[in-house]
């Protein structure tokens, strides 16, 4: 763990004059104060002070103290673009003691259970986001020439947005995080990054950073970057695919890796399987968070063919019509969640499903190979296969029931958290959209 004295060194020699001390609220935003570096042992041991009312943070009146917003000072990153900041991922507290509602706190929570039992929770993630301009109207695509029906992979659309791309990985290579492969995706104006895995709160305080990144340099060319699951309903969606493995923590070997299974996996993977499938449907409530989410989640293809979200809770081999797909030895890769996911819970909730599948041994059933985008759905749901929520209500009724998942919220937390997804799917439902007006106005 690093020391305020080792930080202060850091900072003086890297020339840092400013800290961004950042914590996320229930759905990934980041909220942060701008502190001088000259007070980092004050932000160490006070923490930076937010008025959680004015946060907009579950049950927090103008009555009542602040929140403190504590530093991780391994999470210490210098901002590529800003040589002079530097951010920091923080934990909140309140009078002294860690608060229960901050997803940061979650996932330690979760994975110190985990390490308790000699496991550590390592994953990749693949954040899909697109470039947009906004306008009177709404939103349009920032590149008018990328107009392509199947645009994935196109090289003149890649050259056209080299610039963006390139200065982005040289900010990720910069940072030490290993980018490897990087492309237009499958949607007009859509992209994705990749860089390598890490021990999970790594990579969620980085898919944090990134996502910040990503925006204040789509910004700096006058777009806007989004996440957002479903911005344009004709085209494929921003997924956030997670590549899961689980570690040793005596010996940081891969419990995933078995050579001599066909799929590359051992019986603790398949327990991990299992664990996702049986939890999937509450979770979705985490890792699908909005009403926008399900907009994603759809059984017809948008135009480009293919949806690359399925919805069945199904496992399959390098098949990206399944839920659970196995790309590969030694990890398995979850497709269903998206952008709009908090990183802290949606790495807390995966991580809480697998190792209920690894407690208790759970059998993730026969491995899935069939093209399930052209599988009757019939025959599916005669098979016994199960479906994600088709919205978020069912997502959140299904996270009500399911005690492992609410436990790894925590009981609090995750009544709130219900009590809020449920009052924007009534806001939601309540609202009357130009589709409504269109099918229903002259009837």
């Amino acid at each position: 763990m690093a020391t305020v004295s080792e930080v202060k060194t850091t900072l003086e020699h890297r020339g840092i004059e400013f800290l961004l001390a950042s914590f996320v609220e229930m759905t990934g935003a980041s909220k942060a104060k701008l502190v001088p570096a000259t007070h980092i042992e004050d932000l160490a041991t006070e923490g930076a002070g937010f008025a959680g009312f004015a946060v907009g943070e579950f049950g927090r009146g103008p009555h009542h103290p602040d929140m403190a917003a504590m530093p991780d000072l391994n999470s210490l990153t210098v901002l590529p673009w800003r040589p002079n900041v530097a951010w920091l991922a923080c934990n909140v507290h309140v009078e002294g003691a860690a608060w229960d509602y901050c997803p940061r706190t979650i996932l330690d929570r979760v994975r110190a259970r985990a390490a308790q039992e000699g496991y550590v929770y390592k994953y990749g993630v693949e954040p899909e986001f697109m470039l947009v301009k906004r306008t009177p109207s709404g939103i349009e695509l920032a590149d008018p020439l990328d107009t392509l029906a199947r645009p994935c992979y196109d090289q003149r659309t890649l050259n056209r947005n080299l610039d963006f791309l390139t200065t982005l990985l040289r900010y990720m290579q910069d940072l030490g995080w290993d980018p490897y492969a990087n492309d237009h995706e499958d949607a007009n104006c859509q992209f994705e990054i990749n860089w390598r895995f890490s021990e999970c709160m790594t990579t969620a305080d980085r898919h944090t950073f990134y996502k910040y990144m990503v925006r204040a340099l789509a910004e700096q060319n006058g777009w806007a970057a989004t996440f957002m699951p479903k911005p344009f309903s004709g085209l494929t969606g921003n997924g956030a695919h997670f590549h899961m493995s689980l570690w040793d923590t005596a010996t940081d070997r891969n419990l995933f890796l078995d050579e001599n299974d066909p799929n590359g996996l051992s019986e603790m993977a398949y327990h991990w399987i299992g664990g996702l499938k049986a939890h999937a449907r509450a979770y979705s409530a985490v890792t699908a968070p909005t009403v926008n989410s399900y907009k994603r989640l759809i059984v017809d293809a948008p135009r480009s063919g293919a949806t690359w979200a399925p919805v069945y809770i199904t496992y399959g081999g390098n098949n990206r019509t399944q839920m659970i797909r196995l790309p590969g030895p030694g990890r398995v890769e979850h497709r269903a969640i998206d952008g709009a996911c908090n990183p802290y819970l949606a790495a807390a909730v995966t991580l809480a499903a697998g190792m209920d599948g690894v407690r208790r041994k759970l059998d993730p059933g026969p491995r899935n190979d069939r093209n399930l985008y052209e599988t009757p759905r019939e025959t599916l749901i005669k098979e016994g296969i199960g479906l994600l929520p088709a919205n978020l209500k069912e997502a959140t009724d299904a996270l009500e029931q399911d005690e492992v998942i609410v436990e790894a919220l925590g009981a609090e937390y995750a009544e709130a958290y219900i009590r809020a997804k449920r009052d924007e799917w009534i806001r939601y439902h309540n609202t009357v959209s130009a589709w409504e007006v269109d099918q229903y106005l002259m009837g």
